[in-house]
């Protein structure tokens, strides 16, 4: 029968067991949180009242004014001057450039020093009283740093930086508390202060509105003063310049001759006249000297008197050869002749000389004439550039002396600002809402949190889901002022929700094998204090209620806990009924309470796993399942001494205790598998200790038998 039992295997359906824990079951996680929908609620609401708290009473109020101005993109300047005071574009850098400009701590140092901010304790935190935290952290702080002796005594800073660093946290404060906006796809832009004081945020926007259209003139009016003074600094050099440049011309003017192209041209005029009589006296005086050559080459008269071409000879010829006084005549003008033709080839030679140096004067004259030309031309342009330049500078310095009182800012105001009629802040419904919401958040992270972090079991599904075993009882906790008191409150009440669930308990054992109930039944835990003493005590007590002849016996020798139930148990038990020192009639205890025979354990030297491995043991259970109906064996817990795995080699049934929200679910394991290491089946489990208000706290309350909200019709407690 008992290896039979033990064939029975209890062990759920591996379909049971979850294929894909990476899966998020949607319907455990909404379960999950509808469990716990009390917490969630709690939470939502104490959020609630601690935003409301801070919204109505805590929070100061903010009241915030926006000014508006937009961007000019033409500059509309009476004169001229783009380059140096042009308007801004369109441009989305621009714009952004802008937008910039304006959260620049100089713009709001500015503002700062305007409205002197720095004696402002809302702008000044230093000028703010502390508040009692703050003054109880920064007490301790400093005798924490005393007592550890690492702070030094800190150098005093100079007046001047001590008065940078306020006025740098006032802009920063400053800064925090304004905000630029520019409407999108426009030229406007939005400045928005926050502060405790209505009219304070309207002086405040205003303030940073005209400080910045004021900076855009100071900068307009710093680029005019600084072109206007470069400008006059280029006029007064250029006018050095072309002073000097027309003293040269003048200079040179003077030192050289009337120079002009008209003279030029006329000189050059003269040069080829001149070159002309040069070439018609070169021309004579090779005539000249050829006549000369020829009248010396002639030696007889007729010869003569061909080349000299004289009437005179002509008329001599013929009769100077026959007539001395005639050849005398003819000699006489032939000579002449001849000297007045050298006298003419000498003065034609003189003439060709004269024009040549005349010539060679005049070339010269020509070339120093084009020279200085050049020299004059080129003093005079420079001269010509030096005064175009003058007049362009001095024309702009002109036009920016003239515009330097005529300027306009590239902005210009749309709104002031206008003072709140009522605070911006806190917004106590959004706060309200926020709070909700944070609070719902926090409340199923708490409860999620809590679902993941519990390491124990709340109900017989997760136990049977996690271990694969049959949950057959789950008893409540059994509301007993002490532990004798157990068994009475089970007896005076047998129709509360502990004693039907200790009778579920026994139906489901005794259905378990309906062909060959078990007879030894073992109880036991994974660790002491989980109650399976009273789960002994009380399922002998339910079957003796049926009429069952039962004897429960202590398995757990080493602590002997039913000395602190019964009273008048005797000294000795089992361990002198196995030695054979003792009768088993004269240490059976029989209690009126139990309605059962009871056999107490007692110390013994011997070691307990042994006593309960030996024949004698073995035989003294066979003994008394046939002097009794069933055996009720309450053994020591599994993951303390190996006593329950050898006593379960005789048992029809195991029971496994598990402790409603308390055992690990690593206990359980490491004491199942203790029982499957000896191939030894636990039968079920006993959900054991439950609190029916823990229950409901966990949502658990309407859907387990003996502590749900309907059951109450059926029990009383």
């Amino acid at each position: 029968m008992t290896q039979n039992f033990q064939n029975f295997s209890p062990k759920l359906s591996a379909q049971t067991q979850p294929e894909d824990a990476d899966v998020i079951d949607l319907g455990a996680l909404l379960a999950a949180l509808w469990r716990g929908k009390w917490l969630i609620i709690l939470v939502a609401a104490i959020a609630v009242l601690i935003g409301g708290y801070f919204a109505f009473f805590v929070a100061t109020p903010l009241y915030r004014s926006t000014a508006v101005v937009i961007l000019e993109t033409r500059e509309e300047s009476i004169v001229n001057l783009d380059s140096v005071l042009g308007g801004l574009s369109d441009e989305t850098s621009v714009v952004n450039s802008e937008v910039e400009v304006l959260k620049s701590r100089g713009l709001m140092g500015k503002v700062v020093q305007r409205l002197d901010l720095t004696n402002d304790p809302e702008f000044n935190t230093t000028l703010q009283t502390p508040k009692l935290s703050s003054r109880i952290k920064g007490g301790l702080s400093s005798q924490i740093k005393g007592l550890l002796r690492l702070s030094q005594p800190a150098a005093a800073l100079p007046s001047e930086d001590v008065a940078k660093r306020t006025t740098d946290s006032t802009i920063d404060t400053l800064l925090g508390k304004v905000s630029i906006r520019n409407v999108p796809a426009s030229l406007v832009f939005q400045i928005t202060v926050e502060s405790e004081d209505a009219r304070k945020a309207a002086r405040i926007a205003d303030t940073i509105v005209d400080v910045y259209i004021l900076n855009q003139l100071e900068v307009k009016f710093e680029a005019t003063e600084q072109a206007t003074s470069w400008l006059s600094d280029r006029v007064a050099e250029l006018q050095v310049e072309l002073e000097a440049s027309e003293a040269k011309v003048k200079d040179f003017n003077a030192d050289a001759d009337l120079i002009s192209v008209e003279a030029l041209q006329g000189l050059e005029r003269q040069l080829k006249e001149l070159r002309d009589r040069v070439n018609s006296a070169a021309i004579t005086e090779e005539n000249a000297r050829q006549r000369v050559a020829a009248l010396r080459a002639a030696t007889s008269r007729p010869a003569q008197a061909e080349v000299a071409d004289d009437t005179q000879l002509d008329r001599l010829i013929a009769r100077a050869d026959t007539d001395p006084a005639t050849a005398q005549a003819f000699d006489t003008r032939f000579a002449q002749i001849e000297i007045r033709a050298e006298l003419e080839a000498s003065r034609a030679l003189s003439q060709l000389r004269a024009l040549r140096t005349s010539q060679a004067e005049l070339e010269a004259q020509i070339e120093r004439q084009s020279q200085d030309l050049i020299t004059l031309q080129q003093l005079t342009r420079e001269a010509e550039a030096s005064r175009i330049l003058y007049e362009y500078f001095l024309a702009r310095l002109k036009e920016t002396s003239a515009q330097q009182g005529i300027q306009q800012a590239d902005s210009r105001v749309l709104s002031n600002a206008v003072v709140p009629r009522g605070p911006s802040a806190p917004r106590e419904s959004l706060i309200l809402a926020m709070s909700g919401i944070l609070g719902l958040m926090l409340g199923s992270g708490t409860v999620l949190l809590r679902e993941a972090r519990n390491n124990s079991f709340r109900s017989s599904r997760e136990l049977e889901q996690h271990t694969g075993y049959t949950v057959m009882g789950q008893i409540p906790l059994i509301p007993a002022r002490n532990r004798k008191s157990v068994l009475s409150y089970l007896a005076e009440k047998p129709t509360s929700a502990a004693a039907e669930a200790v009778r579920n308990l026994r139906t489901s054992i005794l259905l378990s094998n309906v062909d060959t109930p078990p007879k030894v039944i073992l109880v036991t835990s994974s660790l002491p204090g989980e109650g399976k003493t009273n789960n002994s005590m009380a399922l002998a007590q339910n079957l003796v209620g049926m009429g069952k002849k039962v004897l429960l016996i202590e398995g757990d020798i080493r602590r002997r806990a039913f000395s602190e139930y019964f009273e008048g148990v005797p000294e000795r038990g089992l361990i002198s009924v196995l030695s054979g020192e003792a009768r088993l009639e004269d240490v059976l205890h029989h209690d009126s309470r139990l309605g059962a025979d009871l056999l107490v354990g007692e110390r013994t030297t011997t070691n307990a796993a042994d006593l309960f491995s030996s024949e004698s043991f073995r035989s003294f259970i066979r003994d008394m399942s046939a002097r009794y109906d069933f055996l009720v064996i309450d053994t020591p817990p599994v993951l303390i001494v190996p006593d329950a795995r050898v006593i379960a080699q005789v048992a029809d049934a195991i029971l496994f205790t598990v402790k409603w929200d308390s055992t690990s679910k690593q206990q359980v394991e490491e004491a199942l598998h203790m029982f499957e290491s000896v191939n030894q089946k636990v039968t079920g489990l006993i959900l054991n200790q439950i609190d029916p208000k823990g229950m409901k706290r966990y949502g658990y309350g309407g859907k387990y038998g003996s502590y749900a909200a309907y059951g109450t019709k059926y029990y009383r407690n």
